[in-house]
């Protein structure tokens, strides 16, 4: 993923373009009240297509839209009671029906779509440098065919690249999510962030990544999002490589470890007011942007999020990008969302819509 530029100026590109895809969607609602989870969900998931396949798709594609609603199902299903007892007993399980059956289908049809750009790729193979996670794979497996202990094989290249994409997709879209929401329940909070990108940018067209340096406030506020709606309940599960003493506690090799991250973000002894929404949170009393040890949404040390980089960067241009464009309300008569989160596979908002004020119009 460093070869490939994640998370570095070359990635904009094929992010921006998404966003400009993004911006287009919002605009042809003519300020009418949208869902504004399908088209954000789509446009994460480009991303992810452009730095796993090599290629985007179509929003009207329709095996691109089949491969988003077996996604949607599969994030759903993730968190809930029948995953947990197919994890727990699953012999039993696969004799009983369930949404645990449904959940199997869509995920045997997303890799067998994953499979099927394998062998794309295998058909037409790369004649100068590795463009994509596919085509670096292939490399290695090339490599290593004499290996007899490698570990690289189709079966596991098809695994690899939809966890790429379950946790590539839904992380990033569902704070996004949470995002839009918060600028639609703090209007000043949004109007803030408006007038700081359109004080620094003034009339430049595009926004890069390395303008958030420039953009203190509006960094403050994507940081607080995070930290506020972490939308993991825990860290992912990691694995003791040795015996370990960790405060006074022994861990044997071996053992499953699970990092509590929420107790880390929503610390009473560490933040000012730990469950609201505080962009002072990351803001000195100059108004600097004030970076946070606390601050651990992608985990720590040599297992940190492998995508960290690049949901920083996606993050930053899709919010910017929208709220420059966009000045978004409730619709008329509608009354106040919920900012409670609620439980899955990720902690997502409840279902809300939003207008998408074109702010040359919203005078």
């Amino acid at each position: 993923m460093r070869k490939m530029g994640i998370g570095k100026k070359s990635m904009e590109s094929q992010i921006n373009e998404e966003v400009q895809q993004l911006l287009e969607t919002f605009q042809q609602t003519n300020g009418k009240p949208l869902d504004p989870l399908p088209p954000i969900s789509m446009a994460m998931s480009n991303v992810i297509c452009s730095v796993t396949l090599g290629h985007r798709f179509p929003t009207q594609d329709k095996i691109f839209q089949r491969n988003m609603d077996a996604m949607n199902y599969i994030g759903k299903y993730g968190m809930s009671l029948f995953a947990f007892l197919y994890e727990m007993f699953p012999s039993l399980m696969n004799r009983l029906p369930g949404p645990h059956k449904t959940a199997c289908v869509h995920i045997n049809w997303v890799l067998s779509f994953l499979r099927t750009e394998v062998e794309r790729h295998k058909k037409n193979p790369m004649q100068d440098e590795p463009q994509d996670i596919i085509d670096y794979y292939l490399f290695q497996m090339e490599r290593r065919k004499r290996d007899p202990i490698s570990t690289f094989s189709d079966n596991n290249l098809t695994v690899c690249i939809m966890d790429f994409f379950v946790a590539g997709t839904e992380t990033t879209a569902m704070t996004l999510l949470w995002a839009l929401l918060f600028m639609v329940c703090y209007p000043d909070v949004q109007e803030k962030v408006y007038k700081e990108i359109e004080e620094v940018l003034g009339s430049c067209p595009l926004i890069c990544y390395e303008d958030q340096k420039n953009l203190p406030y509006t960094a403050a506020v994507i940081h607080e999002i995070i930290r506020v709606r972490y939308i993991l309940i825990f860290g992912l599960p990691r694995q003791s490589a040795k015996d370990v003493v960790f405060r006074g506690f022994h861990i044997p090799k071996g053992t499953i470890v699970i990092a509590d991250l929420q107790s880390v973000l929503l610390d009473p002894n560490q933040w000012e007011t730990p469950h609201e929404f505080n962009p002072n949170h990351f803001l000195d009393k100059d108004g600097n942007f004030m970076a946070r040890e606390e601050f651990l949404p992608f985990g720590a040390g040599s297992r940190v999020c492998l995508g960290e980089a690049l949901a920083k960067m996606e993050l930053f241009l899709f919010f910017t990008h929208l709220l420059r464009a966009f000045q978004f309300k409730l619709p008329d008569g509608a009354k106040e969302p919920s900012i409670e989160p609620r439980f899955g596979f990720v902690l997502r908002p409840h279902p809300y819509k939003i207008c998408a004020i074109p702010r040359n119009n919203s005078s």
